[in-house]
């Protein structure tokens, strides 16, 4: 379904890996709809503070919009903009299970939701929220980086500790940019079975 069709209010999720262009194209899109005259409002996890700081969404390469900085699905639902016509949400992977009912609620009052966020944690696992919000949004898009080791389409985040593949039990949250993570292919994807103390890991 072309995002042209839709009438009303629906839900957009930009889904993948790091380094793969997500908040480069929730920017873009937002950057359309302040072209097309739409108050837009933009919310961001408070824990990505890389690049633009806690006040931005910001992309890999520098660019950026202007954000709110949230800790939860519900600081969203109380600081939404009544006369907002688009509501873009960055890094929807570090929010609670409660976005969801927050899109949606939105979508049915006639807005559009956009939501980008990485869809796979380290391991390979479904992250937080990303699975409900991949399954309720009218329109989906996944994108793919270039795997460093091989060129092949990323769909991996590869975490790195000194450099070396990060053990399985490590936690799942872990703010980083090119030093602590890298974009793999599915068979280049490494993670140390065992626990981080066994690996030698420090953490």
């Amino acid at each position: 379904m072309s995002i042209l069709q839709l009438t009303g209010g629906w839900i957009e999720v930009i889904a993948g890996v790091m380094f793969s262009g997500k908040s480069e194209e929730l920017m873009r899109r937002v950057r359309r709809a302040m072209i097309a005259r739409k108050r837009v409002q933009v919310f961001k996890s408070h824990l990505d503070d890389r690049y633009a700081g806690l006040f931005a969404v910001s992309s890999h390469d520098g660019r950026s919009v202007e954000a709110i900085p949230v800790d939860s699905s519900a600081q969203i639902a109380a600081r939404i903009d009544p006369m907002a016509h688009v509501i873009a949400i960055d890094e929807a992977q570090f929010l609670d299970e409660g976005i969801g009912n927050v899109a949606t609620s939105l979508a049915v009052r006639g807005r559009r939701v956009i939501l980008a966020g990485t869809d796979t944690d380290f391991r390979g696992e479904p992250f937080g929220p990303m699975p409900r919000l991949l399954a309720i949004a009218e329109v989906v898009d996944k994108l793919h980086a270039i795997c460093v080791l091989c060129g092949a389409p990323a769909c991996r985040n590869q975490r790195l500790i000194f450099g070396e593949p990060a053990a399985w039990d490590s936690p799942v949250i872990m703010v980083g940019a090119k030093d602590t993570y890298e974009a793999r292919c599915r068979a280049c994807h490494v993670v140390v079975r065992g626990n981080a103390a066994q690996a030698g890991l420090g953490i």
